[in-house]
């Protein structure tokens, strides 16, 4: 397969050497031979691609404004006042050495390895004084993240606009086309098999252009702060295993879309948002029963006091959970999480066994307190609706464009005896005309997530946990060497979760009124 992506993808280089930057633009090559524009027939045919290199351009220097701003924050040395004042109530009001009994039991050698190069937060000592000390650290790593995503952004669009303007597109179709002619397969007969052709080869490219940032961020920037515990070997096990799913379980969705949208008649879109329902519901249910474990290890949660809490909870708010199990996360990475998944009454619940490091029994109480907030307040359901609205939406709208040939003939497929290939129409309708709706709403739902968010640490709070989770978001924070001084616009763009602060300062005015009433 990599061979035979090199030999297609070698000779692009030479498609005619010099470009022509006048309007209305045209890719290098096309399927007519290249040597003289299309014609098209409309303003919006003429002009597609020059708006679609505006869109991206105008996005990408917005992103990279913001992502100068958060690089300047995290050139400050200063400890920012708002922290240092919402932590150290946080301090005063957890005096107590309660925790170091609950802690007791708990074993600490859970913990990642001896070379972590990061020091571990004490559980038990005062959380401002080890947020002081970890401030550098933080605003390091905060950097360099920042860094290779300006480096690794501006690769992306470079490679975006040459990739249209050399017309990558119709040169892989044609290659794909050529190499199917060699099975007897034709356009017309065999459409989804040379679909399957085509994006294979656009993967492989695709997975050879990222390797080498995937490989500097996991083995430079993750390792240099003491993240990282993958091997070279897990990392590209991961990486294989990620490529065969794709290919079995990708392969013949996208064969079944096809499928569904040439017999669909011009109604196709209801029939795709259905087939679209189900593939997400029955992803949902075997990605983490099947696909998950097949990268990560499974354990149920040992029987003690933290199990038993939990069900408690669980039960306390008619959460049906069935089973509970620790995740072995600390394999890849010392970064710590917690989820749940499953449907109606099978639920479940997973725990990195880095969490469990990291902080106490009553803080993981009160973190699931508030993952449960999410399932009570059907935030969980409502972002699934959401979701499928989204794509029904999406695909009603593309089957109003679904003819557009001056789309497609200014992208390079000019040639009118053949037909136009159904990916390449999704392909390229998702990225021009649907973008700018998909960039708005990806903010709405960004904004919205932060509101949930709010909400569940409310619903957490209302359950008598307010000091525990923000002491347990307070060490998690630590741990993860999270932003402290984070960029008011790029957060607002960027962030899914609100800051520490906002969310601790939120947390102590909610006590602060319940104290009062």
């Amino acid at each position: 397969r990599w061979k035979v992506a090199a030999k297609i993808l070698l000779p692009l280089h030479s498609i005619h050497p010099t470009m022509d930057f006048s309007l209305p633009l045209t890719p290098q090559y096309t399927q007519t031979g290249g040597t003289t524009k299309a014609a098209t027939s409309s303003l919006f045919g003429d002009y597609a691609i020059a708006a679609t290199i505006l869109f991206t351009l105008v996005v990408f220097l917005f992103e990279a404004y913001l992502n100068f701003r958060q690089r300047k924050s995290y050139h400050k040395t200063d400890f920012p006042r708002e922290l240092e004042t919402t932590v150290g109530n946080i301090d005063r009001e957890t005096k107590s050495s309660a925790a170091a009994a609950d802690n007791k039991k708990e074993e600490s050698s859970k913990s990642s390895g001896d070379d972590d190069k990061k020091d571990k937060v004490d559980r038990n000592a005062p959380i401002l004084p080890q947020l002081k000390s970890k401030f550098s650290h933080a605003q390091s790593y905060g950097l360099d993240k920042i860094n290779f995503s300006i480096f690794s952004s501006t690769y992306a669009v470079t490679e975006e606009v040459v990739f249209l303007l050399y017309g990558f597109l119709p040169y892989v179709w044609d290659k794909a086309c050529a190499v199917g002619a060699k099975y007897g397969w034709t356009e017309t007969e065999h459409e989804i098999k040379i679909t399957l052709l085509f994006l294979g080869i656009v993967t492989i490219v695709g997975t050879i252009t990222s390797l080498p940032f995937e490989l500097y961020s996991t083995f430079e920037i993750e390792k240099k702060h003491g993240f990282n515990k993958q091997t070279l070997g897990l990392f590209f096990t991961d990486k294989l295993k990620g490529l065969v799913l794709s290919a079995v379980f990708g392969g013949p969705f996208l064969a079944l879309l096809l499928k569904i949208i040439f017999m669909g008649g011009d109604k196709f879109y209801l029939y795709v948002w259905a087939f679209t329902f189900v593939f997400s519901v029955i992803m949902m249910t075997l990605v983490p029963v099947v696909i998950m474990p097949l990268f990560n290890k499974y354990e149920k949660l040992p029987d003690g006091p933290l199990k038993d809490s939990i069900y408690e909870l669980a039960g306390k708010l008619s959460f049906p959970l069935t089973k509970l199990f620790v995740m072995d996360g600390s394999k890849r990475s010392s970064h710590s999480n917690a989820f749940m998944f499953g449907f109606m009454k099978n639920k479940r619940i997973v725990l990195f066994d880095t969490l469990l490091s990291q902080v106490s029994n009553d803080e993981i109480l009160a973190i699931l307190g508030h993952e449960l907030g999410h399932w009570k307040m059907g935030h969980t359901v409502t972002n699934f609706v959401v979701t499928q609205v989204y794509t029904g939406f999406m695909f009603y709208f593309f089957s109003l464009c679904y003819n557009s040939h001056e789309l497609y003939r200014a992208f390079g497929f000019d040639d009118e005896s053949r037909p136009i290939p159904t990916i390449i129409a999704l392909v390229l309708f998702t990225s021009t005309i649907w973008a700018p709706v998909d960039k708005t709403l990806s903010f709405i739902m960004t904004v919205h997530s932060r509101k949930c968010e709010f909400e569940a640490d409310e619903f957490s709070v209302n359950l008598g946990m307010s000091s525990k989770l923000q002491s347990g978001l307070c060490k998690i924070h630590l741990e993860n060497l999270g932003a402290m001084s984070p960029d008011s616009w790029y957060s607002t763009y960027h962030y899914s979760h609100p800051p520490l602060v906002e969310r601790l300062s939120a947390m102590m005015k909610l006590d602060t009124a319940k104290k009062l009433s």
